[in-house]
């Protein structure tokens, strides 16, 4: 696997690992979601958000099935495990985030709410949670049902006092498939998800110090 470099250390790049960390590279947009298994709906609608974001000029790491399995979060836990500390630390150095989920029984996933309640380990960072960054929030679902889990998401974004994008996407499974190469038979749901992946680095370059 590739690895984007930056100087706080080394983190698995999936989307853009040819640009490293020097002072004038783009902004470092991390895509967290997916569900269990390898390879879902909901990891290529990220991958497809990132990759609109690399060709906006951003660097991009991608947390799908297999970083994201991480053991249930326990407030009380100090030890983590190298994928605990994998997804913290990418958190940490981003200017900006896509997180994606699938809509289970009205609400975002355990998968990715699990680890979502990692960054409660960011609380005391100079950038605590998401703080003034910008989050990109895509849903899927298999149904209409997606609406209360995309406005849950966003409220979770909110609480780690991010920004959630402009514009959200939600995905009905049973009219629209992605397909393994990020493509989709659906030009209205393509544009959208490249809106977002351009919004979040648009958002992330203006809210990035400068110098």
């Amino acid at each position: 696997m590739a690895v984007l470099e930056t100087n706080q250390g080394s983190v698995p790049s999936v989307e853009n690992p040819g640009v490293g960390a020097s002072a004038d590279a783009g902004p470092l947009i991390v895509g967290i979601g997916g569900t269990v298994r390898s390879g879902s709906s909901t990891e290529r609608a990220v991958r497809a958000v990132l990759a609109a974001s690399a060709s906006a000029g951003a660097r991009t790491l991608l947390l799908g099935a297999d970083e994201l399995q991480l053991p249930l979060y326990s407030p009380g836990e100090s030890l983590r495990t190298p994928a605990a500390r994998q997804l913290i630390e990418a958190v940490a150095l981003a200017d900006g985030l896509v997180i994606g989920t699938p809509a289970y029984h009205g609400g975002v996933s355990g998968l990715v709410k699990n680890a979502l309640d990692y960054l409660e380990d960011l609380r005391e960072d100079a950038r605590p949670y998401l703080h003034g960054r910008a989050v990109g929030c895509v849903v899927t679902a298999r149904g209409a049902q997606a609406a209360s889990t995309l406005a849950g998401l966003r409220s979770v974004v909110h609480a780690l006092r991010g920004w959630p994008t402009p514009l959200g996407v939600t995905i009905n499974t049973e009219s629209v498939t992605l397909a393994s190469d990020d493509s989709d038979g659906d030009p209205h749901i393509t544009a959208q998800l490249a809106t977002v992946g351009r919004q979040v680095v648009e958002f992330a370059r203006m809210s990035t110090p400068v110098g």
